[in-house]
Formats: C-alpha cells, sequence, structure tokens
C-alpha cells in the first residue's frame, strides 16, 4: 500500500492539485501495481513565510495549465480554421510533420500543403494520454477522422494519432500519424 507525501507552498489552484495527485497516483499506481484505491496521498501545504530556499523566502510558482485542455484548444481552433487563435498555442520555433508532409514549421505551410488533400477535416477525439519528460510535457491524442475530398466525397472512420511536446504552455512540436492515404478515393 503506497503513500505519498509532498510538500507545496500554499497558493497552487484546486485544480493544479488535483492533477499532481492523479498524475502522482497513476505513476505510482503503474510502477508498483497498486490499485487506485490502495495508493494514499498527502499534501502538505506550507505557508510561504515559513519557507526560504538560499536564505530567501520564496512564493510558490504558477505551475503549467492542464496540458489536455491546451492541446484540444489547439486542435478546436485548427478544425474551425481560426488560425489566428491556433497560432497562439505554438511556439516559436514549431514544427509539425503529417504523412507524407515533411517537416511544416508554419500553419500557413500545413494549409497550403493539405488544400489537395481534402477541403475539410474534423477529429473525433477517443483518448488522451499525459507523459511529463524532465523537460518537457507529451500528449498523445488518438481517436478518428471525417471530412470531404477535394472533389466533395465524404469520408469518415479514419483513425489518426498526434504527438504533441510541450514546453512553457506552448506547443513545439506536433506529429500525426493517420491512415487518410488508405481511404483516398481513386484519383
Amino acid at each position: 500500500m503506497p503513500m505519498i507525501q509532498v510538500n507545496l507552498l500554499t497558493g497552487y489552484s484546486s485544480a493544479l492539485k488535483d492533477r499532481l495527485a492523479r498524475a502522482l497516483t497513476s505513476v505510482i499506481g503503474g510502477i508498483t501495481r497498486a490499485k487506485p484505491d490502495a495508493i494514499t496521498l498527502w499534501i502538505h501545504e506550507i505557508d510561504p513565510e515559513n519557507y526560504s530556499r538560499g536564505g530567501s523566502p520564496r512564493l510558490p510558482g504558477s505551475g503549467t495549465t492542464d496540458p489536455v485542455m491546451l492541446v484540444l484548444g489547439y486542435l478546436d481552433a485548427m478544425q474551425e480554421r481560426n488560425l489566428e487563435t491556433a497560432q497562439t498555442y505554438l511556439a516559436a520555433p514549431f514544427a509539425m510533420t503529417f504523412p507524407g508532409s515533411g517537416e511544416l514549421t508554419s500553419l500557413g505551410a500545413l494549409v497550403e500543403w493539405s488544400k489537395d488533400r481534402y477541403r475539410h477535416i474534423e477529429k473525433t477525439v477517443m483518448a488522451t494520454n499525459v507523459a511529463y519528460e524532465t523537460d518537457h510535457i507529451v500528449v498523445m491524442v488518438q481517436g478518428t477522422l471525417a471530412g470531404q475530398w477535394p472533389d466533395g466525397r465524404n469520408f469518415s472512420g479514419v483513425r489518426f494519432i498526434d504527438r504533441f511536446e510541450l514546453r512553457e504552455d506552448l506547443i513545439h512540436r506536433q506529429d500525426v500519424w493517420n491512415d487518410l492515404a488508405n481511404k483516398k478515393p481513386p484519383a
């Protein structure tokens, strides 16, 4: 029965502490095979007046934005073709790859590359997974695509996986895998 104690400076949001508790429970359960209800977690909050590092008092950090919500916000903006909003989610520099695209470094390049592939596309998200690495966060998004070919015919049920790398609440990289080529109608 694993027991975890975490010390945090007072001031972090309840949502951040909830994400922390869920993530730590998942990691401990994944490593020890303990069931979630057998894992106990205490979060001890310490008043910043009672804490210093290097002889200087410290305040709590801001914490990260929920990485799943950040990625889904970006995907929603892209689906709506609101490129201005989508751009606010991206770091500079930013890189993305799609099947057959090579590396693209701007949303304009993506729009240009995709214009002969489909008229529009929609993603239905079925699952998300988050991995906290030492210097970045990885978000995997899995689901299906539906849309319309350039000739007006519809398609649906196309599997996809997107892998995002985030640092400082910005997307630095997006890699996409999908079965769109397997559904393409003959020319």
